[in-house]
């Protein structure tokens, strides 16, 4: 069963944001793409990303904003896994 969540506004607002920071971390903007392409999309967050993002949401060495990315991510993988 595919997930059909999708990114909403605020999300994809800050992943907006954070794609275009020059002080945002590498994990911040791949989530933060994966985010966007989930935007209006059927797309399924793929297998290393959602990995990347239940780390993130593991740990706590990680900001807010990567925490929020993360869930939406995590909130959009395929079910299946």
């Amino acid at each position: 069963m595919s997930n059909k969540n999708q990114t909403g506004h605020n999300v994809a607002k800050l992943a907006s944001k954070v794609l275009q920071s020059s002080t945002a971390s590498n994990i911040q903007k791949t989530l933060a793409g994966s985010a966007l392409a989930q935007t209006h999309s059927t797309k399924t967050t793929s297998s290393p990303v959602e990995k990347m993002a239940a780390k993130a949401l593991q740990s706590d060495h990680y900001a807010k904003t990567t925490k929020s990315l993360a869930g939406s991510i995590v909130s959009q993988s395929d079910k299946k896994r």
